[in-house]
């Protein structure tokens, strides 16, 4: 199979420690990219979660908040009907 260049552009200190990386688990950055590649082009995906929204101590807080009370149903009351929750909480 021929094979072909590709050039990148990357933050210095950032190519250094992913030099670094890859001298530890015993490849070349070259090599980390090609299985990168092939793992792209075999699944048709990102091979991981790309996400730009990190949910700050108060989202988390209230996800916790939500497990504890699947976790424990029968501790909460639950609304089907908006009118009725907010005619409550006014109370």
């Amino acid at each position: 199979m021929a094979q072909t260049s590709v050039s990148i552009r990357i933050d210095e200190d950032l190519k250094k420690q992913f030099d670094a990386f890859c001298n530890d688990v015993g490849m070349t950055m070259t090599t980390a990219f090609c299985i990168f590649a092939k793992t792209v082009v075999r699944e048709q995906r990102i091979p991981f979660i790309i996400s730009r929204d990190v949910p700050n101590a108060e989202t988390l807080a209230a996800l916790e908040e939500v497990k504890e009370m699947k976790a424990h149903p029968e501790e909460y009351k639950g609304y089907t009907d908006v009118d009725e929750m907010m005619k409550e909480l006014l109370a």
